[in-house]
């Protein structure tokens, strides 16, 4: 496979914590790929290691043994100022909570990951308009994340995630605090933004959550026991 088409490839990837003297295993010789345009699900059961491999993969955390390489290039071995860069300028995250700063209103909240492009203002309000308007939320731009919905501010954090333009974009756990009906309306927003080309990693443990990608990657202990393909047809 040609390196051009590869995002993500992890290989033999291990991360160990430390609790005193004691050694607690989360990850235990992990190594998959996604390719370009492809979406992709990481499930497996409370504590298997799937949020530790998230954080990884989006530059959050160091792995104790492996690498990850982003786009060809070996991000595992990068210092704090680097992993900070590529975290601004190829990943896009989507989290559980969302992570809007109380503050600002959705079109500032969007804007921000532009501010450390050094991008002027005026551009950085308009670009976010722009993607808050595909997303159908151009009329709550001026709204603090305290007077949106839960479904409105996970839209919010999407198009935050969406404004760079990143390699890939990691969701945490997208639905986690949404009801049923939101998850679908969210999921749907999701696999719109993949057929337009994004390259997307899901964790959930969910299993309806994982019928909304193409791919699912089953954790357990620390290590992968299988990866298939998702059938289209459960939706």
């Amino acid at each position: 496979m040609s390196e051009n088409s590869v995002t993500l490839r992890v290989n033999e990837l291990v991360k160990t914590y430390k609790l005193g003297k004691v050694e607690v295993p989360a990850l235990r010789g992990v190594s998959l790929e996604v390719k370009k345009g492809e979406f992709v699900s990481i499930t497996g059961p409370s504590g298997c290691g799937k949020s530790t491999l998230m954080h990884l993969i989006g530059c959050l955390d160091r792995p104790t043994n492996g690498e990850i390489f982003l786009d060809g290039a070996n991000v595992s071995t990068l210092d704090d100022n680097q992993l900070a860069e590529i975290r601004n300028k190829k990943i896009g995250f989507v989290f559980q909570s969302f992570n809007l700063l109380p503050k600002l209103n959705a079109e500032k909240n969007v804007a921000l990951p532009l501010y450390y492009y050094g991008i002027r203002r005026d551009q950085r309000d308009e670009m976010a308009h722009k993607l808050l308007n595909t997303l159908s939320l151009g009329d709550r731009a001026h709204h603090k994340p305290a007077e949106l919905s839960g479904g409105e501010g996970q839209r919010i954090a999407i198009a935050r995630a969406l404004i760079n333009d990143p390699s890939i974009i990691l969701a945490d756990e997208p639905t986690g605090n949404l009801d049923t009906k939101t998850s679908r309306d969210i999921m749907k927003i999701l696999q719109d933004i993949n057929r337009k080309g994004a390259t997307i990693l899901v964790v959930t443990h969910e299993p309806d959550i994982v019928t909304y990608t193409k791919r699912v990657i089953r954790l357990r202990d620390g290590r992968i026991i299988s990866e298939d393909k998702v059938d289209q047809q459960l939706l």
